[in-house]
């Protein structure tokens, strides 16, 4: 990370990483996709340049290439020669900080990241550079869990598209050479009857499985909580994800938390080795602090999730951490603390 927050200063990141810091820092303030866009497909014409970069910032020509407009050229120039952009400079300032005053000593435990989605489905980066910056904040490992069928509006991935996203992951996996993990997983929808919105065939496939209500978050209590019970008896699933769906800021609105009997669910979870999510992502906040401490007083194991849908929200970790850590919760009880082959062994079916 740049420690530096004056214009000018000498910065030896190059074009490419003070495009890809400006979109990182955009995306962790929650700032609009189509300016992190701009920064990231700047980056992307400038690492296709290669050597021929200097002889446009020379000529002034930075501006004829395509992505690439006068506000990422004024910040590709001035890395391009040495100094750190006065953008750059100015979001470090803003944004370069702490997340979170608390939750310093769990997210330090934490060894990677259980929910993310990449543009395969609704996120809006690629497959690589979600694992690339995963790699940046210190993860073992990230759980790729792109959406499946049902959510529609998010693009979610039939079994053939899932299958070919898997292939996909070998080879990021295959590139990256080991010290780093890539593993395979998917957000399922939890269907009304309490089904998993993918076939067992492809949900065996995946290292992980969260499973999420998406629709119907009105539903009665007593439906709502055999859907979510339903779900949870199921054998493939590991991690119940934001399970009362509220939003309590944001600039989708804010929505009220489903209903159902927690105690129930959260006994079920417990008994059937299920960790209940702790969504980091500070508009929804879920499971909220009732819920969360009745989860812990249960014996339910957590995970500890961004649901990043871009790179910059893998960095969202520390408000699910300081929220655990105010909840008094044991870092052994939160599965992603553990090493890779411990959580694969557990997703798989094996004791926690």
């Amino acid at each position: 990370m740049v420690d530096v927050a004056s214009a000018g200063e000498p910065y030896d990141g190059g074009a490419v990483g003070a495009l890809r810091r400006i979109a990182f820092l955009l995306e962790r303030a929650r700032e609009d996709t189509y300016k992190v866009k701009a920064f990231r497909a700047a980056a992307a014409t400038v690492l296709a340049l290669g050597d021929g970069l200097a002889a446009h910032v020379d000529a002034g020509t930075l501006t004829k290439m395509p992505g690439i407009g006068a506000s990422t050229a004024s910040v590709i120039a001035e890395a391009a020669q040495g100094r750190l952009p006065e953008r750059l400079a100015r979001l470090e300032r803003e944004h370069g900080g702490p997340v979170t005053e608390g939750g310093v000593t769990l997210r330090a435990a934490l060894r990677g990241d259980l929910h993310s989605h990449s543009d395969w489905s609704d996120g809006g980066s690629p497959i690589e550079e979600m694992a690339f910056t995963a790699i940046e904040l210190g993860h073992d490992y990230l759980v790729l869990t792109d959406h499946s069928p049902r959510l529609t509006v998010a693009h979610g991935l039939s079994a053939e598209r899932l299958a070919r996203q898997l292939d996909v992951v070998d080879a990021v996996n295959t590139h990256l050479g080991g010290a780093f993990t890539l593993l395979k997983g998917i957000e399922v929808d939890i269907l009304d009857n309490g089904d998993l919105d993918q076939t067992d065939e492809m949900l065996a496939r995946l290292d992980l499985r969260v499973a999420s209500v998406h629709s119907k978050l009105k539903m009665e209590q007593a439906a709502m909580t055999r859907r979510m019970i339903g779900a949870i008896t199921n054998p493939r699933m590991n991690v119940l994800g934001h399970c009362t769906g509220r939003l309590v800021t944001g600039n989708r609105g804010t929505r009220g938390q489903s209903q159902f009997d927690a105690k129930a669910v959260f006994e079920a979870c417990a008994e059937h080795d299920v960790a209940v999510e702790i969504n980091s992502r500070p508009e929804r906040r879920d499971p909220p602090t009732k819920l969360l401490e009745l989860a812990r007083d249960i014996g339910c194991l957590f995970s500890i999730d961004s649901d990043a849908h871009a790179p910059g929200q893998l960095d969202f970790l520390p408000y699910g951490c300081e929220r655990a850590e105010a909840a008094g919760i044991e870092a052994d009880r939160v599965v992603n603390t553990w090493p890779r082959d411990r959580l694969l062994a557990w997703a798989a079916g094996g004791s926690s």
